[in-house]
């Protein structure tokens, strides 16, 4: 009786650290549908505006 009541504790603690993962897991998904436009359209406009900042740096730390 008592290795029932165990099993029974470790799988609903188990549970919960599937949810954690699976809410993390989302998480992440959704910060990369959100970034992804906001990547591509700095990039675009980069190329399209010809940014030269790397070449005007003088490369003075002071």
């Amino acid at each position: 009786m008592k290795k029932i009541l165990v099993l029974l504790l470790l799988c609903a603690s188990q549970t919960g650290c599937l949810a954690v993962a699976v809410v993390e897991g989302v998480t992440d998904v959704a910060i990369a549908v959100v970034t992804a436009p906001i990547k591509v359209g700095g990039a675009v406009i980069d190329a399209v505006s010809g940014d030269d900042d790397d070449s005007d740096d003088s490369g003075d730390l002071e």
